[in-house]
């Protein structure tokens, strides 16, 4: 055992419309030294999108190869290509004893709270299910049949906040940031995460 502490994966989900990527975005502000998960997809790059950065780019049998072998936290298929998260990237950056934020939805959350249960699970929340509907309703994306079903979903995602560690009103991006910034803190500050150094400690001092 090191004294290098491993790093935590946090995973930020909620229902769309929620403000999951601007406050994403904020917390690379706010807190730079945060690693955001990056995903592997079957789509071909698009210009100025950079291997590993953007995304990992893979071919369909390559993608098939991680799932078939649980190099995949989550991962779904979405209007012909895959998307997913890649464990071995998520590992390796927590081993290097930087924590990873994965920005997701509910049901890639459900996936990854199967596969990797310790990480840290954060449910945003709208300050009220009327401005969520409002948030949606000012993207000027969606018709009003998808509107009434984007909400229906989100009352369904909303109960299945209890499978969660942490919720969060995004009232204000500054305000979710701090929160958010605070309970990844707490999370460090954890007797169960800290025993090992402890015990690490007391076999030098012996």
């Amino acid at each position: 055992m090191t004294n290098k502490e491993r790093g935590i994966l946090i995973v930020l989900s909620g229902p769309s419309g929620v403000g999951k990527g601007t406050v994403c975005k904020a917390l690379r502000r706010y807190a730079p030294d945060l690693v955001y998960s990056v995903s592997a997809t079957t789509r071909a790059p698009r210009e100025g999108e950079q291997e590993g950065v953007n995304y990992f780019f893979r071919s369909r049998d390559q993608f098939q190869r991680l799932i078939q072998q649980n190099e995949m936290l989550e991962w779904a298929e979405y209007v012909g290509n895959f998307y997913g998260t890649p464990r071995k990237f998520v590992e390796d950056t927590l081993n290097a004893g930087k924590d990873v934020i994965l920005e997701i939805e509910v049901q890639g959350a459900m996936k990854v709270k199967q596969t990797f249960p310790e990480a840290v699970f954060i449910f945003l929340l709208p300050p009220s299910m009327d401005e969520l509907k409002s948030r949606i309703v000012g993207r000027g994306t969606d018709s009003q049949e998808a509107i009434r079903s984007r909400m229906t979903v989100a009352a369904d995602e909303i109960s299945l906040i209890e499978y969660y560690d942490y919720a969060i009103v995004n009232d204000r991006v500054e305000l979710a940031c701090s929160r958010i910034q605070s309970i990844i803190v707490a999370e460090h500050c954890r007797k169960e995460r800290v025993v090992s150094k402890i015990k690490h400690w007391m076999a030098e001092v012996k």
